[in-house]
């Protein structure tokens, strides 16, 4: 079965796939505690249709599991392209053993047992990274929309698609930062400013908006979706 727990503020989502119980639930109490979205799963192929299915920003593997291997499930991952950090966690750790998983594909790879704040901090270094480098990336393709920050386009099945500056500036703010859940007040802060005095049914006209112009079908949003009672979020 796989576990899933609530995201935190950072918004990141962890698939953990390890399927020795007591480590696969410390390390997902300890990663909720640290602000995380935390996806679980206990077997091989569990855990390869969660990395499809969920896509995860960072996946921390094990190498022995039933059903298969770690080292195949990465194998299918880079097969398919995914660009997801994977860090390996085994109790293999032998030099010829870590060559392997780095040529497989694997970014880090952990030997048990291991220090817990050295994982995290590891874990947290690889998602800052990648928050950095999500802010300076002046294009961003999702499906097929290509929204340029530096000329301040979008287009759609490479046709141009009209935005008004505010409409531009909320999408900027959602897809800058994937997953993450804003408020409709956060919404108005950052797109807005402090100074406006409208309500926070604005936000929603201008999601809806959006939706019309860049969804397949806006009243099933694929990727500007509501959090109930928060807001709005980016789902890549």
């Amino acid at each position: 079965m796989i576990a899933k727990l609530v995201p935190g503020p950072g918004g990141e989502k962890v698939l953990i796939i390890e399927d020795d119980r007591s480590l696969r639930d410390g390390l997902a109490m300890n990663l909720k505690a640290s602000g995380y979205a935390v996806v679980t799963a206990a077997d091989g192929g569990e855990g390869l249709r969660a990395a499809f299915d969920e896509a995860p920003d960072l996946i921390i593997l094990d190498i022995m599991l039933p059903g298969m291997s770690g080292l195949e499930i990465l194998t299918e991952l880079r097969r398919n392209q995914s660009q997801t950090h994977v860090l390996i966690l085994s109790a293999r750790d032998q030099l010829p053993d870590k060559l392997e998983g780095f040529g497989l594909g694997a970014d880090d790879y952990v030997t048990k047992p291991f220090d817990l704040r050295e994982l995290l901090a590891r874990i947290d270094a690889r998602l800052r990274r990648k928050r950095i480098l999500a802010r300076d990336q002046q294009t961003v393709r999702f499906g097929d929309i290509v929204v340029d920050f530096q000329a301040r386009t979008i287009t759609r099945k490479g046709q141009d698609v009209a935005t008004t500056p505010r409409e531009f500036d909320l999408l900027a703010l959602l897809v800058r930062n994937p997953r993450k859940a804003f408020s409709r007040e956060q919404v108005l802060r950052e797109v807005w400013g402090y100074q406006y005095e409208g309500t926070t049914r604005t936000v929603d006209n201008f999601v809806l908006s959006l939706r019309q112009k860049l969804e397949a079908d806006p009243q099933s949003p694929r990727y500007l979706a509501t959090v109930r009672t928060v807001g709005y979020r980016f789902d890549p």
